[in-house]
């Protein structure tokens, strides 16, 4: 595996490899990891936000002893002066061993993947792929429920642009999921999403109030409505803050053992009151960024 670009790439054996590897380095010692990259370099190229996804492949790559090549903030970079992404990817792989690139194009990651010579992980492109918030969100559910096959699990709130989404349902193909949609109808999912859960004989519900199926999931995946996304403002002020979870809503009206997910950063859809109850694990799951976002470094390499 030279690259880690899209679950589209992934088969259901290469995916629980990588779940395995990062089992192993959680259980290593500091002294032992440290010793796993000792020697490579790993290019963080972030033309978009980030705080989690960045800091967590920064955190992972010194943990292993890897040093970390920051791309500079993007007016003071030569994309200011007007190089091509394309050059940048092949300057960049001249200098590491690994490129982390984060991109607001869908594709881009393919493209630099394409372009290098050394290997690729995608942080993130545009409302496409996220494949290693994927990888910590099934080691995550893994980790809490014992298994990832014949889950029920809702996916809340973006839908239609949330990267994280279409990669965590790419995913759960290889595992029978049971799936509930819960969104607008200006942010359900991309038509093709849902003709390849149809050809893969996933079952599957389009809903707009997650209430009519709290009482049967296993995981509660909520998203951020993504103001950065909308073409049109007016679109996201009709949206905006429409689903909001807080004990009143939660507690006693769902699974005794369902968790809550979400890939953060929060605005205001699930309330701090849910923060310290035992379904709350989405601290826990950025903090699983750590071995996950290893694993995949040592995979490539």
């Amino acid at each position: 595996m030279k690259d880690i670009i899209s679950m589209n790439d992934m088969s259901k054996e290469e995916i629980l490899e990588i779940l395995e590897i990062a089992e192993k380095i959680e259980n290593s010692s500091e002294e032992e990891k440290l010793n796993f990259l000792k020697g490579k370099i790993i290019a963080t190229l972030f033309f978009e936000p980030s705080t989690r996804t960045k800091m967590s492949f920064e955190s992972a790559a010194f943990r292993l002893g890897a040093q970390v090549l920051q791309l500079p903030p993007l007016e003071q970079s030569s994309v200011k002066k007007g190089e091509s992404f394309s050059d940048t990817i092949r300057m960049v792989e001249s200098y590491s061993d690994v490129i982390v690139v984060r991109h607001p194009n869908d594709g881009a990651a393919r493209l630099a993947s394409t372009t290098s010579k050394k290997p690729v992980i995608n942080a993130g492109d545009g409302s496409n792929q996220h494949p290693s918030q994927t990888l910590l969100d099934l080691y995550t559910i893994k980790e809490e429920k014992g298994t990832l096959s014949n889950l029920s699990i809702a996916f809340v709130g973006d839908l239609k642009y949330g990267r994280t989404v279409h990669s965590l349902v790419k995913a759960l193909t290889h595992f029978n999921p049971t799936i509930y949609f819960v969104s607008p109808k200006i942010l359900q999912m991309p038509t093709y999403l849902i003709d390849d859960l149809d050809k893969n004989n996933i079952k599957y519900e389009i809903l707009e109030d997650f209430r009519d199926c709290l009482d049967k999931i296993d995981v509660f995946y909520m998203t951020r409505i993504q103001k950065e996304r909308f073409p049109d403002v007016e679109d996201y002020q009709k949206v905006k803050g429409v689903y909001v979870i807080n004990k009143e809503n939660i507690l006693g009206k769902c699974k005794e053992d369902m968790i809550i997910l979400h890939p953060l950063p929060r605005v205001d859809e699930i309330s701090t009151d849910l923060d310290e109850t035992k379904h709350a694990l989405y601290f826990k799951q950025a903090k699983n960024g750590i071995p996950v976002r290893q694993a995949m470094m040592m995979k490539v390499l």
